[in-house]
């Protein structure tokens, strides 16, 4: 069995620091609010599902498998408008405790190159 290259992910941290994009990197961005009525940061479980990473990951390169999106060698995913982004960061360090199989399958696909 041969050796799977991984993509690098780079998170952006910071509002504004977004970097230039070629067209080989994927972009994903987690919002805080997913507009449907309540302050950034507040409870919600739609907005929670929003900004899981790995299943935003996992989704991404599902539909790079059927064609349905360019295939890409990089992401850039800017969390600079998530309010705890330590949690994105355990999600893409294996930090955080697998729930299901696309946690496995990101985990042995991607990992986190740096942040800006």
């Amino acid at each position: 069995m041969g050796r799977v290259e991984q993509i690098p992910v780079t998170l952006v941290t910071e509002p504004g620091r977004l970097l230039a994009l070629d067209a080989d990197t994927a972009l994903l961005r987690l919002p805080a609010n997913s507009g449907h009525g309540h302050e950034d940061g507040a409870q919600c479980i739609a907005c929670a599902m929003r900004t899981d990473v790995r299943a935003l990951l996992y989704d991404l390169l599902e539909s790079a498998k059927r064609g349905m999106r360019p295939p890409f060698t990089k992401v850039v995913v800017d969390a600079s408008a998530v309010p705890d982004q330590s949690v994105v960061i355990a999600a893409l360090t294996g930090k955080l405790p697998a729930q299901a199989l696309r946690d496995h399958t990101v985990a042995r696909l991607f990992y986190l190159a740096g942040a800006a």
